[in-house]
């Protein structure tokens, strides 16, 4: 039966994914027909039962968890697979008859129209996943022990109390002694958790630095500008992976969602927030970087020159938006430094400008 419906022409593939089961439909590319849609289990053996010894076709799933390994897996066994970017998906997020199969066949669709339209994106490699996972691990890590720090000042404030100023990594020691009597119970167990996070935190930053430097010597060009550490030039590496991905250091911006968006009609050119795209880590922590460029502690330079010149300009949220300004010329300027191997000249004759790169 299959044998006989794939000799009628090459086959489009729209692949759902689900957690347990994901939905299939198959196109024949020439005509558009269904030829073929079901389910199949969500692990490698299924998969491969399924699609191996089978002519190439082109594949199209969403991204999500776990498009990384199963967009692998399929690329090994010969297919086209294409990884749809979840922002060029409102044909299937805004549909009024949404389902698996109706999504599985809508990505399909589109994929044997025009994949363009998909803006299909590129996995990094398994390492370098591997790699990523020990920096999202430590954000996990902080981001519970802020939320602890957090419910811990909210409780004692509501005893009529106030918890000392204290850093996170003293937190637990400092305010100890002014937690109230009456909640002494409820809250110490909650100190000793974030005393623990704070040493595994204090672990994940040991191995940001060991693999910064062993593994990934590249980042000690980037980490040059001073507010850029171990921990946003290996997430910066990691998430790129390879600088000649991109012909022009100016697209790294856009590439990291630092960039303004646009939805402009006749004479109306609305001014938009910046569209948040890409990776979620690196952009904080490039704003964070951005933070400190501007903040007391940061050194003049050409980046601090212009953070200052966007902010004295004034109006609502001014200083917010050089923030964001320095955070996407950090992003260029290291993807130049990284691209060139070239050393850092943080006040340069001229003004900021990117060039071509590759």
């Amino acid at each position: 039966m299959r044998k006989s419906s794939e000799a009628k022409g090459h086959r489009t593939v729209g692949l759902d994914l689900g957690d347990r089961q994901s939905r299939v439909c198959e196109l024949d590319t020439a005509s558009g027909e269904v030829v073929a849609a079901y389910s199949v289990a969500m692990n490698a053996a299924a998969l491969t039962q399924r699609f191996a010894d089978r002519p190439a076709m082109r594949i199209a799933l969403e991204i999500g968890t776990h498009s990384p390994w199963v967009s692998r897996l399929l690329s090994e066994l010969g297919h086209e697979v294409l990884v749809a970017n979840a922002y060029r998906l409102q044909l299937i997020y805004a549909s009024q008859q949404k389902s698996d199969a109706v999504d599985a066949e809508s990505l399909a669709r589109v994929a044997r129209l025009d994949p363009d339209l998909l803006r299909p994106i590129r996995h990094r490699g398994v390492k370098a996943q591997a790699d990523l996972s020990v920096l999202r691990a430590r954000q996990a890590a902080v981001r519970c022990r802020t939320r602890l720090i957090n419910h811990l000042r909210g409780a004692v404030k509501s005893f009529g109390g106030r918890l000392p100023a204290a850093g996170p990594e003293v937190f637990a020691n400092k305010v100890a002694p002014a937690v109230p009597e009456p909640l002494r119970a409820a809250l110490e167990p909650l100190l000793g958790v974030i005393a623990e996070l704070g040493g595994t935190i204090h672990g994940y930053d040991q191995a940001v630095e060991a693999l910064a430097t062993k593994q990934y010597p590249e980042t000690q060009r980037l980490r040059q500008v001073t507010g850029v550490g171990a921990l946003t030039s290996l997430a910066y590496v990691l998430t790129l992976e390879e600088p000649d991905r991109f012909a022009k250091s100016r697209t790294v911006g856009a590439y990291l969602g630092l960039t303004p968006g646009s939805r402009s009609s006749g004479q109306s050119q609305p001014q938009r927030p910046i569209t948040k795209h890409g990776d979620r880590l690196v952009r904080t922590l490039l704003v964070q970087s951005a933070h400190y460029i501007l903040g007391p502690f940061g050194k003049d330079c050409d980046l601090r020159r212009k953070g200052e010149q966007l902010a004295q300009r004034g109006g609502k949220n001014a200083k917010k938006r050089a923030v964001v300004a320095v955070a996407r010329k950090l992003a260029v300027l290291l993807h130049r430094l990284w691209a060139s191997g070239q050393p850092y000249a943080p006040l340069r004759p001229g003004p900021l400008v990117p060039v071509a790169t590759g």
